[in-house]
């Protein structure tokens, strides 16, 4: 499931944020995202998420949101993991 997800949200990343699909597929854990890409502003992040909630069959509550999970893709990978991991389990 990990390299499900993982190919997912790059594909993602890549479509919202409009980025280059080499350069996303560059991207390793310690990738800085919002505050280091010019193209992740707080308007993109509401974009970010909805596409995350859809592809990926989850839902993100708001409280869940915070700069931490976006702090890198890394944290933001791990996120989306922990949140398909329990959607599969109800």
């Amino acid at each position: 499931m990990t390299d499900h997800t993982d190919a997912k949200l790059r594909a993602i990343l890549a479509e919202v944020l409009g980025l280059d699909a080499d350069r996303v597929a560059g991207f390793d854990a310690d990738t800085g995202l919002f505050g280091d890409l010019p193209e992740l502003d707080s308007m993109a992040v509401a974009g970010l998420l909805t596409e995350m909630e859809d592809r990926l069959g989850i839902v993100i509550d708001d409280d869940e949101v915070d700069g931490e999970m976006l702090e890198t893709y890394g944290a933001l990978l791990a996120f989306a993991e922990a949140k398909v991991a329990a959607g599969a389990e109800s």
